[in-house]
């Protein structure tokens, strides 16, 4: 059985502020979780990867895209979407 995405999601976030995933609530922004801006990008790295998708983010202009950063259950809300959409354009 897969790891669920908001738990993955934790997981990856947790490493990159060297932090335990129980500390990694949903009302967490990064910032409260101490990740500066190469730890974002090296999150959305891991998140790609793991979950096999392509999220729309632009380092140079994080605020621009769709893909909501504002905190972790934003981030986790984000990603299963763009998972439901690569599992929905796998089956079509």
């Amino acid at each position: 059985m897969s790891v669920p995405v908001a738990e993955k999601v934790r997981e990856i976030i947790a490493e990159q502020a060297v932090l335990d995933v129980a500390d990694v609530k949903p009302e967490s922004t990064l910032e409260d979780l101490g990740i500066d801006s190469l730890g974002l990008v090296e999150s959305i790295f891991a998140i790609e990867e793991a979950f096999d998708i392509q999220v729309p983010f632009n380092a140079n202009d994080p605020e621009a895209g769709d893909f909501d950063i504002s905190n972790v259950a934003a981030i986790i809300g984000a990603v299963e979407g763009l998972v439901a959409e690569r599992d929905g354009a796998a089956v079509s």
